[in-house]
């Protein structure tokens, strides 16, 4: 969502081959890390986005299909909920307070 905002000429992978690792076992010991961290710099870059003084939330893109960029931070926001919520049922059924 990020880069289709930031990005006339983002291609978006294949679904859903493209959106999911190829192995469901993380790939090192440090794979946590640095999905946190990619997140947390998409979050920002998206909300750096949002908040620039050149953006415009209410004209839709050049590219795509009618979608402007407050429609990508409300998706943005609604698919980090979503994912928030996994976590803290996962901790819970994990017991991992």
């Amino acid at each position: 969502m990020l880069e289709f905002s930031a990005k006339a000429a983002h291609v978006s992978p294949a679904w859903p081959a493209g959106y999911w690792p190829a192995s469901p076992e993380p790939p090192d010991s440090h794979a946590w890390d640095k999905s946190v961290a990619a997140f947390e710099a998409d979050l920002k870059a998206m909300r750096e986005l949002v908040a620039g003084e050149a953006s415009d939330l209410f004209t839709p893109f050049p590219w795509g299909d009618g979608q402007t960029l407050l429609r990508e931070a409300l998706q943005v926001a609604d698919h980090n909920a979503y994912h928030l919520g996994e976590l803290v049922l996962l901790r819970r059924l994990l017991g991992a307070w």
